[in-house]
């Protein structure tokens, strides 16, 4: 019974491992680039494994307090999918990926492609980078450039690639971190 626990966490370990997108990701503010105004004050976006694609959430809180979930599950296929938010339907979105580290995110309103946010995931896993070009409500291109941090369970196991095979590592807390806060993009957690 001990080996199918172990084989099924292997399994989802290696899921895991061979999409770079999924877990918890944190916007590093400070390494963004917002339009003057825009920029939120945290956001957060996590990714889990879905079929063929990802289920998405992502809670922003802007600089006047509100805070926005949005939500949805998609496939890599190119076909929309829905997009719920705190305040109901948002635009849809579909998915393409061209490889293992970048994805193209196409939000349509009627036919036509309103914007897209190309999201690549650095070589070693710890930064994803989102560029989404637009226009705002004057017609005028906008390109907002978010970078965020991928943000490691203190404590918890976390399976890394190492060569052929599979390892597990405990990730701790820094030793001279302050207790983790909200508002703290990283929290107490070092990524590594």
């Amino acid at each position: 019974m001990t080996w199918i626990v172990a084989m099924a966490i292997m399994v989802s370990g290696a899921s895991a491992a061979r999409d770079p997108f999924l877990g918890r990701w944190v916007l590093d503010v400070a390494a963004s680039q917002y339009p003057p105004g825009s920029c939120p004050s945290a956001m957060v976006v996590e990714m889990n494994a879905a079929d063929h694609g990802i289920r998405y959430r992502s809670d922003t809180t802007h600089a006047n307090g509100n805070t926005v979930r949005s939500e949805y599950t998609a496939a890599y296929d190119g076909i929309q999918a829905l997009v719920v938010g705190t305040h109901g339907m948002m635009l849809p979105v579909s998915l393409k990926r061209p490889n293992s580290r970048t994805v193209i995110a196409s939000y349509t309103k009627g036919l036509i492609v309103v914007a897209t946010s190309r999201r690549v995931v650095s070589e070693d896993g710890r930064l994803m980078t989102i560029t989404t070009t637009s226009t705002d409500g004057s017609g005028t291109p906008t390109t907002v450039v978010g970078v965020y941090r991928r943000q490691y369970d203190c404590g918890a196991p976390v399976l890394r690639t190492s060569g052929a095979g599979l390892r597990r590592q405990r990730q701790a807390p820094a030793a001279t971190s302050p207790p983790r806060a909200a508002s703290t993009p990283a929290g107490s957690c070092q990524a590594g």
